[in-house]
């Protein structure tokens, strides 16, 4: 069967030691490209070969795309892995990597491009007869913007074009703070992705977040794995992730997977991707978010409780292999919980704190898995983001799952830098918690209370 001889790994953190490890398992060499803040990581040290791209300013080591392919170019690596972030989603990059006969781990340019502009993206979703929450195309005025807010009531919710991660979107409750609003989005998508465009929805105020993971290989056949809950998640950045959804019955399961499938197909994906949902908690209907061009951060959850390696997937589909499952091989055993682990400071703000790791004592035991690049005296360095690890369980249910993962954060012993460690406690032992009664604005309406 046909595989690579060596793949280079375009990231760094977690994710690049992941990737590292998926191709030791499939018999793979790895080039790990660093940028001289990184050095030192534990990717760099597990690699076969590490090779350093620049400072450690992102925009001149791991976001440019020439870069990248003159290091897999130089040290013969047939493709690249993107992992999460970064270039993970440039149609640039595809493209650039299929002119230089170097496989994209990751769909094509064209389906990457389709999908990445939120506001085609909806447009492509609505064409198959995936509902989107109502809502705007980009916008072009205020007074435009204002008119549509009329029309769908508010309170809106205002949205970057472009990129992802809460940045370039704000709630609105009232027409006298939309200009406003509207200007600081714009700035801020701007700044974050290049891409001033806005475009708005009606902001659903029982709202979940429940996302369908998908592959699809170079042969035309498409699958799902089930769906994550992420809806514990703050300023739109999520923080414990979960499968399946405590919400959602077999019905629902089967309806937000065909859904995926379907637009899947339509744009033609090959690899592993996510179809984004938001669940409404009130009238149980579930619209269209958008979709996730690459390997997710909680991709975890999803080959916890499916028994799926998704990351050495990714590498067979862009072998050309055809996709080991069918649709009718998936099964979701017990539940899996993912809390992701920064070094922030969660009583001020979720405030990113770098610094020397002095202490690092994970936790251990059957069904408890700690993905990570930590070490004693690894330095969090403070040009990336404050990501240390994720810590996964797996129970038989949601009871246990959620007793295991409290147990094995108190086990969790890091000192030098503050982490979300007692966040998680804290919310792990929460009743709205146990009970599944989690929305999007669960932590800052109830945890934190707009902190």
């Amino acid at each position: 069967m046909k595989t690579f001889h060596r793949v280079l790994v375009a990231n760094r953190g977690e994710i690049a030691v992941r990737v590292i490890n998926a191709c030791r398992e499939l018999g793979i060499e790895t080039v790990v490209t660093v940028s001289e803040a990184d050095r030192e990581s534990l990717a760099a040290k597990m690699a076969d070969k590490a090779i350093c791209i620049g400072p450690a300013r992102a925009t001149d080591s791991y976001l440019r795309p020439d870069t990248l392919v003159m290091a897999a170019l130089g040290t013969g690596c047939e493709a690249i892995h993107p992992g999460y972030g970064f270039l993970s989603e440039s149609a640039s990059l595809s493209r650039l990597c299929k002119d230089n006969e170097i496989r994209f781990i990751g769909p094509s340019a064209k389906t990457i491009e389709s999908m990445g502009n939120k506001i085609a993206a909806v447009s492509i979703a609505k064409s198959v007869g995936i509902a989107g929450v109502p809502g705007s195309g980009r916008l072009t005025s205020t007074s435009e913007a204002k008119r549509i807010a009329e029309e769908i009531g508010y309170p809106i919710l205002l949205k970057a074009s472009s990129g992802g991660g809460g940045r370039g979107m704000r709630v609105v409750g009232r027409a006298s703070e939309l200009a406003a609003e509207m200007t600081a989005a714009s700035a801020e998508a701007e700044a974050a992705f290049g891409d001033p465009a806005l475009y708005m929805e009606k902001f659903i105020e029982r709202a979940r977040h429940i996302e369908v993971q998908i592959l699809g290989d170079t042969h035309g056949n498409i699958i799902h794995l089930g769906e994550r809950d992420c809806s514990t998640q703050r300023r739109h950045q999520k923080l414990i992730e979960e499968s399946p959804s405590p919400v959602i019955d077999p019905d629902l399961r089967s309806q937000l997977g065909e859904a995926a499938v379907r637009l899947a197909r339509h744009v033609g994906y090959q690899g592993a991707g996510t179809v984004e949902f938001l669940f409404d908690d009130h009238t149980r209907k579930f619209y269209f978010l958008e979709m996730n061009t690459r390997i997710q951060v909680e991709h975890p959850v999803t080959e916890m409780v499916t028994g799926s390696d998704l990351v050495a997937e990714q590498i067979r589909i862009a072998a050309g292999q055809p996709l080991a499952l069918r649709q009718t091989d998936v099964r979701l055993e017990g539940h899996a919980i993912e809390c992701r682990i920064n070094a922030e400071d969660t009583e001020n703000s979720f405030m990113p704190r770098p610094g020397v790791i002095t202490h690092w004592l994970p936790p251990s035991g059957d069904n408890i898995r700690l993905d990570s690049h930590c070490y004693i005296g690894y330095g969090v360095p403070p040009f990336y983001d404050s990501l240390l690890g994720k810590l996964i369980v797996h129970g038989r249910n949601r009871a246990e799952a959620i007793q295991l993962m409290s147990n094995a954060l108190h086990n969790f012993k890091i000192e030098g830098v503050p982490t979300t460690i007692p966040f998680h406690i804290r919310a792990l032992q929460h009743e709205n918690f146990t009970t599944g009664n989690v929305t999007t604005r669960w932590v800052e309406e109830t945890l934190f209370h707009g902190n």
